[in-house]
């Protein structure tokens, strides 16, 4: 499997031998079964740093974009992602966003190890920022354990807008597992969601040592934008507000 030649022979010895990493609480981890890695995300390194110290395949929800880019580079990239064992996920709309949370729940129901980012994207400030409830949502409807991670430093190996990766030293650490179960039965409750959420946040916040910020890091991008622009940002139609607090989180975005 291209997986398993990418982690062990052609990236992983790389990684592991360019970034020294400080790798902690992986007994954590379950040798099988369905379980979420929820983390959060500095950069897009963390995608590659992540699974490669963890022994089970690692699977990511990837933004659409990765598999639909035309010509040859556009072929290549989709190949990669496909053969690493990411998955499309399409988060234009409601129906697509629910299609998505679909994907990621089969393939937890099925035993796989799934990685999430709750904030949706990626920091725009090294900050920890509010948390999308599609993560409790796929952790009520499947039952698997949420692991926090927090990712340490690969934000200063893979700076937003560098295309090159610099060395320095990182540190992975593995939360204890949460558990949800008194909440069993009530996906759906956008109450309870948030309130499972914000416990998730609030623990990666502690494990990482990241100041929290309490609004969604996509709209801490776009109203960055609107003010460099001078401009005043829309604000999004009450439903289509629900319906991108529900979308699985992109591998990088």
């Amino acid at each position: 499997m291209l997986y398993r030649l990418m982690k062990y022979v052609l990236i992983g010895p790389l990684l592991r031998l360019l970034w020294p990493t400080k790798v902690s609480g992986t007994e954590h981890i379950p040798a099988t079964g369905g379980v979420i890695l929820a983390s959060n995300h500095l950069a897009v390194a963390d995608s590659f740093f992540m699974p490669v110290r963890v022994r089970r395949m690692v699977t990511f929800p990837a933004k659409l974009e990765y598999f639909t880019e035309p010509g040859i580079k556009g072929r290549l990239k989709k190949a990669f992602f496909s053969g690493v064992g990411q998955i499309p996920i399409d988060r234009s709309s409601g129906s697509a966003a629910q299609a998505a949370l679909d994907t990621v729940i089969r393939l937890l129901n099925e035993g796989n190890c799934v990685g999430i980012y709750p904030e949706g994207t990626r920091s725009p400030d090294g900050r920890l920022y509010k948390g999308k409830t599609g993560v409790a949502r796929i952790a009520l409807k499947t039952g698997a354990p949420v692991i926090p991670v927090a990712m340490i430093g690969t934000d200063k190996v893979n700076p937003i807008g560098s295309k090159m990766w610099w060395p320095r030293r990182l540190e992975i650490r593995f939360g204890a597992p949460l558990d949800f179960s008194r909440y069993e039965g009530l996906a759906g409750d956008r109450f309870v969601e948030r309130s499972i959420t914000d416990e998730i946040m609030y623990t990666l916040m502690e494990l990482s040592g990241q100041e929290y910020v309490d609004i969604y890091a996509a709209k801490a991008k776009e109203l960055a934008a609107a003010e460099a622009a001078g401009v005043r940002p829309a604000v999004p139609a009450q439903a289509d507000a629900r319906a991108a607090d529900r979308v699985p989180e992109s591998k990088a975005g």
